[in-house]
């Protein structure tokens, strides 16, 4: 229990800008953060399905609640995953090797394949959402919220033995392989089912489906983004697992809105 309490924690103090006294910081209280990180995507989710909807009451058109609800989700991440996907971005379109694509995505400065991912990726975020929330504002509050759990189930997927880390030091070195097999599929069932219940109960059966797939969908999207980046790189790092979120999260809500 307390290897669950102190990584509980480390995934919020790791994930979101809530401050919280982290007392542990190794590989056991790592293991129990990145299995828990759905759980901290819930939270997130609700704190922008929350905005969502007030600007929904305000009167604001449906694009520009979805700018707001997207954009809290990037101020309580300190915009981690945010930079994570600009920072792979450059790292492979750099076209060099492992070890000089690492140097690049140490960089503090943008360059353009980062510039160019990261406002299509918010584009199609913002749009995606907006596009459900026209539709039905409980069904738009379900989809932001289904897409902030995708994006952290990612991380803990991404987590599972099977990837190695792509520097021996880092946030990736030191969740890499943490999360067993049984674990990351305990959080796949339940963040799976917790997208469906979500869509159930905005929108009903289509709802629920379209949440499920679009939940699963996202994971496989990062999934995909995590093993072309373990190729080139040899492994993961923080900014391979912020980019896998916010990939997960953006396809999640392209499906979502693709079939709602």
């Amino acid at each position: 229990m307390r290897d669950a309490a102190a990584g509980a924690r480390l995934a919020v103090g790791t994930l979101s800008v809530v401050p919280v006294r982290v007392a542990r910081v190794d590989r056991d209280a790592a293991a129990w953060a990145m299995a828990l990180a759905p759980a901290v995507g819930l939270a997130l989710g609700g704190a922008a399905a929350l905005v969502l909807g007030a600007a929904a009451a305000a009167g604001l058109a449906p694009p520009l609640a979805a700018a707001l609800a997207v954009g809290l989700l990037a101020v309580l991440t300190r915009g981690l995953h945010l930079d994570g996907l600009a920072d792979l971005a450059d790292g492979l379109g750099s076209g060099r090797p492992a070890e000089g694509a690492l140097a690049v995505m140490k960089r503090s400065d943008i360059g353009p394949f980062g510039v160019i991912t990261l406002v299509l990726v918010v584009l199609a975020q913002v749009l995606a959402l907006g596009q459900v929330a026209a539709a039905s504002p409980w069904a738009g509050a379900a989809a932001v919220v289904v897409a902030a759990v995708a994006g952290r189930l990612a991380i803990t997927v991404a987590c599972r033995p099977a990837v190695p880390s792509a520097r021996p030091d880092g946030l990736g070195a030191l969740v890499a392989g943490t999360v067993p097999v049984w674990a990351a599929g305990i959080a796949a069932v339940g963040a799976l089912g917790a997208a469906a219940a979500l869509g159930a109960a905005a929108g009903g059966p289509a709802t629920a489906l379209a949440c499920a797939v679009g939940a699963a969908a996202g994971v496989v999207a990062a999934g995909l983004l995590v093993r072309r980046a373990v190729r080139r790189l040899g492994g993961v790092t923080g900014d391979v697992l912020g980019a896998a979120a916010e990939t997960a999260a953006a396809t999640a809500l392209v499906v979502i809105a693709a079939l709602s």
